[in-house]
């Protein structure tokens, strides 16, 4: 028997209940053969499961593995997909992921701060916390611990900031205590973030926040999302650099694009003597750029913005740091 022959047969088939084939529906969940007892099994999630669609599509895939490829056996099992109108499938939608090597480096801030920018410059942006056991974007925009709404069809409504939609371990989950998880855990929530939120139809940006490093959720937002554009944090200090260069490495190993390297808490002008004071080392973020074939991006200097939040505002040299980088990024999505 030649598998992939018949998974391409199947995914021809219409779902007839949303009018696409079962491959631009991403439909086909499972498909294995039992060589010993002759038994094609298959799991197909359609677009919504009702009738007469269900039996129908039920009756064509008995007809092709049964009548037509003459197998003894057949296992069908229907569930209702959650990948058809999720925002992957969304034609125009474009994802950018936040990147770094070490935690502390300030990623969620600049993930943030481009979101808020974006924003300003008329951008519908989405963040999605993808830093599970570090998970911090709400606090950085200042969004009280909230559990979030669902609509009719049980999807999650994310939470909005000043018009940037925002989900969230945090939103789940006790905050006052940390999220000790395993990979499948890990795996569940992710999707729910891509599958089962119901984004603003007006939503175009995704912000991915991911977690430092180069573990499971990179790997398993990769499966999500096969090619999205990537930025790379890291402070100039050498051990920073070191480990962010791996980051990046990883990220352009997986087919993502690295559209550049933003260097935060770059240097510190100290306002007693006037002079700029380089606290955690020079060139760190140039050095990964170099090494990695991508643009070094900006430099973020150590101020914490005027209001007391983590947001800056244009008046602000970060600020208009930041509304450059929204620009660039703006430049690259629409390439």
């Amino acid at each position: 028997m030649n598998i992939e022959n018949l998974r391409t047969e199947l995914e021809n088939i219409i779902d007839n209940s949303i009018g696409v084939s079962l491959k631009e529906s991403s439909g086909l969940k499972h498909l294995s053969y039992n060589e010993e007892k002759d038994i094609v099994t298959v799991i197909v999630g359609m677009g919504e499961v009702k009738e007469p669609f269900e039996t129908q599509l039920k009756r064509e895939i008995a007809s092709l593995v049964k009548i037509k490829h003459n197998h003894k056996g057949l296992k069908i099992t229907v569930e209702a997909s959650n990948v058809y109108d999720s925002i992957v499938k969304k034609k125009d939608i474009k994802f950018i992921g936040i990147i770094s090597g070490k935690g502390g480096v300030g990623k969620s801030s600049v993930a943030c701060n481009i979101a808020y920018r974006l924003n300003k410059k008329g951008i519908h942006v989405g963040l999605i916390d993808a830093d599970i056991y570090g998970s911090s974007l709400p606090t950085i925009l200042g969004v009280h611990h909230t559990k979030p709404s669902y609509n009719e069809n049980k999807k999650i409504i994310p939470i909005k900031k000043e018009n940037i939609e925002l989900i969230s371990t945090e939103f789940f989950t006790d905050p006052s205590q940390p999220v000790i998880w395993r990979g499948s855990m890990l795996n569940s929530m992710i999707s729910h973030f891509f599958f089962d939120t119901q984004w603003d139809k007006d939503t175009s940006l995704v912000i991915v926040d991911f977690p430092p490093g180069t573990g499971d959720i990179l790997l398993d937002i990769k499966n999500i999302v096969p090619s999205m554009k990537m930025i790379l944090v890291t402070t100039p200090h050498p051990s920073a650099t070191h480990v962010a260069i791996k980051a990046g490495l990883a990220a352009k190993t997986l087919g993502h694009e690295l559209i550049g390297v933003i260097e935060n808490m770059s240097y510190y002008e100290n306002p007693v003597t006037n002079e700029v004071e380089f606290i955690f080392g020079e060139g760190g973020g140039i050095k990964a750029a170099k090494e990695l074939g991508t643009e070094f991006i900006a430099q973020i200097k150590i101020a914490p913005p005027i209001d007391g939040t983590d947001i800056y505002d244009i008046t602000e040299s970060n600020g208009k740091v930041y509304d450059e980088i929204a620009d660039y990024l703006l430049y690259q999505i629409n390439q």
